[in-house]
């Protein structure tokens, strides 16, 4: 059994695209082995900044010999349709044997093939999926007709020690060196196993493993802040960042010029953090310290003075701009930034942020009514929520959105309440990002993401299963967390249907005519988009309950209720529904449930008509009949009044008393009886049966 060794070298990778595309070469490397019929035992990826590297243990040195058989046409089959199977296999019929295969008897030949060399194979498919790798953004340089995300360099590839020649044009090299870290080591370095091959990167200032480089980065951080009593401030997004950015991680630490920490810790932390890559550092009480742990790639002669001493120059520099901008800010309030939205183009077919804010004014109100927050309040903080996107610390650092709102808001004496909705309305941001709790906030911040979304709906701009760019996905998303973790009782149909009407009440844009909403020539109407709208964001509280371990079948089943939008009671009965079902009653209904729709449906198919109507007592001849109609009378009061509750485990529960009489019915009763009357009212007592089943879900579409 052999090993197998492939590293690609290229220009420096973004950081962001170096594990995927480690992974994506491995899994490619796999496939063509999978398929050319190579076992192996196990395969692993490795990256830095400027290698992916792939190896696979176990290989055999060539493939099985493989025998391979083809069925032809009948023995009685034309001359023309024999010959043919013939020459298409390069065979004569000499090769062939009859066979008999039912009631016929055909032509058979078998072929031994023997297997190749894995070295050939290797050789083969490695320049095809060295093509394709599937890079998110690639490119050309020179002459090259390759296309990847950095300049290739070289390829090392050996098959326990010896070289395979991979052959990917444009005179990249390959060969068994590979190089060590740039600086410290330039040299070449010959290599033919992995063992040999890690050590050797390890001596040249190369750390392989993304894993040892990370903890490295960690363990050397905390150590040097522990040395001044502080600790590193979590940012796990930054850590994996710098995993990336270096092959030899050297942490060092610098100062933070105490002129500088009058400025908020957001923009500090902004600074280091998005421009230089430096962790912040925090004291024992979680406040922000005047020192930064930066990550060097090289170890230094005089043990990094010239490097931390020209970081802090770099970062003096940083922050001398932000303060510029924090106080150039601060001669102004926050409302008089408010006139420069009107030059800030939201969409071009959707008009400025400043018709936006006037849209959230509007929803955000309408929205405060119904969940309990205070309207002045609201009404304010959705006059204010985008100014801060004109100020100059937010056209320095964008990530800064709403935080420095809220600083300027609380300076000018705003209600806290109006301040944290400034601050808080973008959140949340994604599916791990803290999710609003204060009603101000939750009007505000759906007001603006059901603005975005219908008025991206109204233009057809709709996601597609690639593309997303005005990220819709997650709007949506955001609205039924703050829905659902808020519990908030909001029909959705009505919510969209009063986004939509600010946009016919506030638009100077064009994009309505006659109560129709104008696209590329076509009319799309207000119940169409919002049909569209509902759909959108059905699939993506599908998606939301996958993942939190709820079945597909039942959130279909409860979608197929057609007056249910209310996310709240919705979650609620796919949870009942999902308990319901994982016990014995929950099975045994649900059987009966397919057997009596099933009877039902046949005959309604059958006779062109519906057995909805009324059950007649007096056509009830069979004891079981009757106690499975008595039960269903018995129950109704209590199943509607649990229902008109959304107790909803209480519904189902009370349905179990329907277990019994129903299997008694099924086992004594028959329903397709001789005598019309009796047939019909049978089926409609099932009809019935099936009808309170419904109330909870659409049972019918609930697999298992």
């Amino acid at each position: 059994m052999a090993q197998f060794l492939l590293e690609l070298r290229s220009e420096e990778i973004p950081a962001r695209m170096q594990g995927s595309g480690a992974e994506a070469l491995r899994n490619l490397v796999c496939e063509e082995l999978e398929k050319s019929a190579l076992k192996f035992d196990c395969a692993h990826s490795y990256y830095t900044f400027s290698r992916l590297v792939v190896v696979v243990e176990g290989l055999p040195n060539k493939q099985p010999d493989l025998s391979e058989e083809k069925r032809g046409p009948r023995t009685d089959a034309s001359e023309a349709a024999i010959k043919g199977f013939l020459r298409s296999n390069d065979l004569c019929l000499d090769d062939c044997e009859k066979r008999s295969v039912g009631n016929g008897e055909f032509w058979f030949a078998t072929r031994e093939r023997k297997g190749q060399k894995t070295s050939d194979i290797l050789s083969d498919f490695l320049p095809k999926i060295i093509r394709k790798m599937p890079w998110k953004k690639s490119m050309r340089w020179g002459e090259s007709s390759l296309r990847w995300v950095r300049p290739l360099k070289s390829i090392l590839c050996v098959l326990e020690g010896e070289v395979i020649h991979v052959d990917v044009g444009d005179d990249i090299p390959c060969c068994n060196n590979t190089y060590g870290h740039r600086f410290h080591a330039p040299e070449p370095i010959s290599v033919g196993f992995f063992d040999d091959y890690e050590k050797s990167l390890q001596r040249a200032k190369v750390v392989l493993k993304a894993q040892t480089r990370r903890e490295l980065i960690t363990e050397k951080a905390s150590k040097l802040a522990v040395g001044l009593g502080l600790c590193v401030k979590s940012d796990p997004e930054l850590l994996d960042e710098i995993v990336g950015l270096v092959e030899w991680p050297v942490p060092m630490i610098g100062r933070i010029d105490n002129h500088f920490l009058n400025l908020p810790e957001e923009v500090l932390i902004t600074s280091m953090r998005s421009h230089q890559k430096y962790f912040a550092l925090e004291d024992s009480t979680g406040r922000l310290a005047p020192y930064f742990i930066l990550v060097s790639n090289i170890s230094p002669s005089d043990g990094g003075c010239s490097v931390v001493t020209g970081n802090e120059r770099v970062l003096r520099a940083r922050l001398a701009d932000a303060k510029f901008f924090w106080d150039q800010d601060r001669k102004k309030k926050l409302e008089e930034f408010l006139p420069g939205l009107d030059g800030m183009v939201f969409h071009e077919k959707l008009g400025t942020l400043a018709n936006k804010v006037s849209r959230i004014q509007g929803l955000s109100s309408a929205l405060a009514l119904h969940i309990n927050a205070d309207v002045d309040h609201t009404y304010r903080a959705a006059t204010l929520c985008k100014a801060d996107l004109t100020t100059g610390m937010v056209g320095e650092f964008a990530s800064l959105q709403g935080i420095v709102g809220r600083y300027y808001a609380l300076r000018d004496g705003e209600a806290q309440e109006v301040a944290d909705a400034v601050a808080q309305h973008y959140s949340p941001a994604g599916p791990k990002d803290y999710c609003p709790v204060a009603p101000v906030v939750l009007a505000i911040s759906i007001a603006d993401k059901l603005d975005t979304l219908v008025g991206f709906f109204i233009i057809d701009e709709k996601p597609t299963g690639s593309r997303d760019p005005y990220a819709l996905r997650r709007a949506a998303l955001g609205v039924i967390r703050m829905i659902l973790e808020n519990k908030l009782r909001l029909q959705l149909s009505d919510t969209i249907s009063a986004a939509r009407l600010q946009y016919e009440e506030h638009c100077n844009t064009g994009i309505f005519n006659d109560s129709k909403l104008e696209k590329s020539g076509t009319n799309i109407s207000s119940d169409e988009m919002t049909n569209n709208l509902t759909a959108f964001f059905v699939e993506r509280l599908k998606v939301y309950l996958r993942a939190r371990g709820k079945r597909h079948d039942l959130i279909d089943s409860v979608f197929a209720l057609n007056d249910e939008d209310d996310l709240v009671r919705i979650v609620s009965r796919v949870e009942a529904l999902q308990e319901f079902l994982s016990g014995e009653d929950g099975k045994t209904l649900l059987a009966a449930y397919r057997r009596a729709s099933n009877i039902v449906e046949i005959e309604e198919k059958r006779e062109k008509e519906t057995f909805d109507g009324r059950v007649d007592i007096k056509l009830l001849v069979e004891p079981a009949e009757r106690k499975l109609f008595s039960v269903l009378n018995e129950m109704k009061s209590p199943f509607e009044l649990a229902l008109a509750k959304e107790d909803f485990t209480e519904a189902m529960t009370t349905m179990v008393a329907l277990r019994d009489p129903i299997d008694n019915f099924f086992e004594s009763v028959i329903v397709n009886t001789d005598k019309a009357p009796i047939r019909i009212n049978r089926l409609k007592l099932l009809s019935r049966f099936r009808q309170v089943l419904n109330r909870v879900a659409i049972f019918r579409h609930i697999e298992g």
